[in-house]
Formats: structure tokens, sequence, C-alpha cells
């Protein structure tokens, strides 16, 4: 390929960033492939199995994507086991503190220091974790679709919520978080800085990834409740709203735990924010070179914090800053679609009379 010329993915057509598995792929695709053949997993089309796989529609058909990684030349052989890897990123990181000099990490520049400052602030002034807003409306309520109430908390004795009757509130909730989203947003120079419609895309597609690590901030590890002001949640509360989502429920959980295992600090968890806010592959995304040069100077910030002022993370600073976050848990759970598509339609007027949160933007 000549020099200077655009590497393009042989699977999805977009930005490439080098040779793997033998076929020039972007980063997407190499993690596609590589998980897919590692779990065996096996994908059925639900259409004619023969979709267009474009940097936009790579993620509607997995089945398709599989077929088109074998058809370009992508080689299973060439997959390395787990065991494998960890060798290798431990003979890389030897490396690497081989070539840096000895000394203490490099302090974190005035501009980090600043982004920092900017995203804390916004999320102290805009994030409420405990719904404050809705202690004084009228039982029962139902929080948003990335957490459920302990039904002790709503109806007496074993009388099981209506749920159709809830769903008032249920927006209400929803449509609260998703103004709480766009608020801290909106605090952030870089994001506002993006064309309208770049911003409404972005939104769209991060807002329940946010949710889920804002979230994390009220997990109790120990009790595996989410402590929100005067409202508890568990996760077992979810089959009263999705008996089938015990699918999503089980990882959901697991993530969490994870998560604050790390005992992140509050500068990590606005970073995680951001990271997520500023992702490139989004659909109708225009700017996406911008998007994508903006989510990486949030991960950098983020992994400079951690070497300076949170060393015993150590080698989870690299999963932190990877760009899978929290989408596997995300990627569709049961009755969120609210949360990726705004207020759901023929719904009740929230209390604080947002008509379309996304339009306010």
């Amino acid at each position: 390929m000549p020099e200077g010329e655009e590497k393009i993915c042989a699977v999805c057509r977009d930005r490439a960033t080098g040779y793997h598995f033998h076929v020039m792929t972007c980063e997407g695709c190499k993690g596609f492939f590589r998980r897919s053949i590692s779990k065996g997993v096996c994908f059925t089309c639900p259409f004619t199995r023969n979709c267009t796989i474009t940097k936009a529609k790579r993620r509607q058909c997995q089945a398709c994507r599989l077929q088109k990684c074998l058809a370009v030349g992508m080689r299973k052989d060439m997959i390395m086991s787990e065991e494998a890897l960890q060798m290798r990123r431990v003979l890389r990181k030897r490396k690497q503190q081989e070539r840096e000099p000895a000394g203490e990490p490099a302090e974190l520049t005035e501009e980090q220091e600043q982004l920092i400052s900017i995203l804390i602030e916004a999320h102290k002034r805009h994030f409420d974790s405990g719904f404050s807003q809705f202690y004084s409306a009228p039982p029962p309520l139902l929080p948003p679709a990335c957490l459920f109430p302990h039904p002790s908390l709503l109806l007496p004795g074993d009388m099981l919520p209506d749920i159709f009757s809830m769903l008032p509130h249920f927006a209400d909730l929803s449509t609260i978080l998703i103004q709480q989203v766009i608020k801290f947003a909106k605090e952030i120079p870089a994001f506002r800085s993006l064309p309208i419609d770049d911003q409404i895309s972005l939104l769209k597609g991060a807002t329940l990834e946010i949710c889920q690590i804002q979230f994390n901030t009220v997990f109790n590890e120990e009790t595996k409740v989410w402590e929100c002001g005067q409202h508890c949640y568990t996760i077992q509360d979810g089959a009263l709203v999705s008996p089938t989502g015990q699918i999503y429920l089980e990882p959901l959980l697991k993530f969490h735990i994870s998560l604050r295992k790390l005992r992140l600090h509050e500068a990590e968890y606005v970073l995680l924010l951001a990271i997520a806010l500023f992702s490139p592959d989004h659909p109708g995304i225009t700017q996406r070179h911008t998007v994508d040069q903006l989510q990486e100077k949030m991960a950098l910030t983020l992994k400079s914090y951690i070497d300076q002022r949170h060393p015993l993370l150590g080698a989870t600073s690299l999963l932190l800053t990877s760009p899978w976050r929290c989408q596997s848990v995300c990627a569709r759970p049961p009755g969120a679609t609210c949360l990726h598509r705004g207020r759901p339609r023929g719904l009740s007027a929230s209390k604080t009379e947002p008509q379309a949160p996304y339009s306010t933007l």
C-alpha cells in the first residue's frame, strides 16, 4: 500500500489500523472476529444471509459480519489463546518498563487538570442518583430501565405491581435521566463545539452506558443493592419489569461488581462518562475523526490520572481506557429502548414538562 494512502477495513470499510489475522481491518472487526471464534458463538442471520456490512451497519447482523470476516481471508488459526495473549501482554509491559526511565510518573498537564475539573463540576451540578425530584410524587414509582425498585418500597403485602399503571412514572424517571446526561454533556466545551446532529447522535448512543457508569457510584457490592437516596434497588427485582431479561441482568450485575471493586475516584468516574459519550462508533456521526480524537484525549487523561494519582489500579488502567466500556451489557437490554431513542411515544408528559429531551440541544 502506498505511503500516506488511507487504510480501509476489508470487512466494514471503516478506517483500518493494520493487518489483523492476515487481513487489513479496523479494531472493531478485529475484536469481533477474535471474540466470535474464541467463544465458538453460532450466529443466525434474521434476514437473507446477505446483509451489507458497513461501519454504520456492522452491528446489525453478527452472522453476516462473521461470514464477511471469513470471506475476506481472516484466519481462525492465527487467534491466540488467552494464556498466550496474557504472556504477550506481560512481555510487552516488561519491555516498556525497560525503555522508560526510572522515577515517578509524569504529572498531569494543565490541560488535563482543567478537563478533569470541568467534568467533576458538571457531574456534581447535574447528576442526582437519588431521584430527589420524585420524592414528592405519588406512589408507586418505577425507576428507569437500568435499575428496579424493591417491591416492598412500592406496594404493601404480597401485591404485585401493575406494570402498565406505572409506565407514566417509568417515562418520567427515564426522561429525568436523559435530561441529566444532556446537561452534563453540554457543560463540556468539546461537546458543544460539535455539530448539533452529532451531539444528538452521541447522546442517543451513549445515554444507557452513561447511566450504568453513573449508577455504579451508588452500588453497594456487599449487599448488591443500588442505594439511591430514599430508593433501594436490587437486580432480582428486574423480573418485575422484564421476566425474560435474565440474560441481560446477570452480566449487568457482574459488570457493576467488577467496576465497583476498582474503588474508582470521582475523577476516574467522570472520565469514564466522557469516554462513553465520545464514542465514534455510533451511527449518524459526521465528524467521526474529531469524536475519535476527543475520546482518545479522555482516555489518555484517564490513564495519566491513574498512573499519577491511583497507581494501585496498575494493569487495570488499560482495561478502563479500552473502548469496550460497558457496551456488552448495554447492547439492547429488555425495556431500555427509551434510553436509546428518547422518550417513548404515547406516555404521559413528565412533571418537568420536557417535550423532546434530545431536541432541546
